[in-house]
């Protein structure tokens, strides 16, 4: 799905996906890569907490479908986040974002 990996390419997509009320799935994974950039540690534990806080934790107000054992894994990669923190969430949501949505 390259679509997301342009600038223009997701916001044009960002704009479909809140028609379809699932906007928060493009900014998870926009967040997601912004995340692996960071080369600081102190920067990427602030960026996790706010991943988890935003779209991770039940009741969010911006909370993904993931599954229960994503969610775990998250939760406990979240004490010494690395790049890769997130990944299995991310690739969940860019499959539900590549099967449900893009089509």
């Amino acid at each position: 799905m390259i679509l997301v990996t342009s600038k223009d390419g997701a916001m044009i997509y960002k704009t479909y996906l809140k028609t379809e009320h699932s906007d928060e799935n493009i900014e998870f994974w926009l967040a997601c890569e912004a995340d692996k950039k960071k080369t600081s540690q102190r920067k990427r534990i602030s960026m996790a907490r706010k991943l988890f806080t935003s779209y991770i934790q039940p009741q969010a107000h911006n909370e993904i479908n993931i599954d229960s054992p994503a969610r775990k894994a998250v939760i406990r990669n979240i004490q010494e986040p690395a790049r890769s923190c997130s990944d299995e969430a991310q690739r969940i949501i860019y499959r539900h974002m590549e099967r449900d949505s893009y089509p």
